[in-house]
């Protein structure tokens, strides 16, 4: 059974994971999606509680 991180690189190879890298580049350029994504890793990192 392959490791995870060998799953993940064959999804990176993949069609269907070229095309969902090129959106989340897209995404990364939209200063909008940008901030929600900061957001949403400051909740990760912050520890609400």
């Amino acid at each position: 059974m392959p490791s995870m991180m060998e799953r993940i690189k064959q999804f990176a190879r993949s069609p269907q994971g070229r095309r969902t890298a090129e959106q989340v580049r897209r995404a990364a350029a939209d200063p909008r999606r940008r901030a929600q994504a900061q957001r949403l890793l400051g909740r990760f990192r912050g520890g609400h509680r």
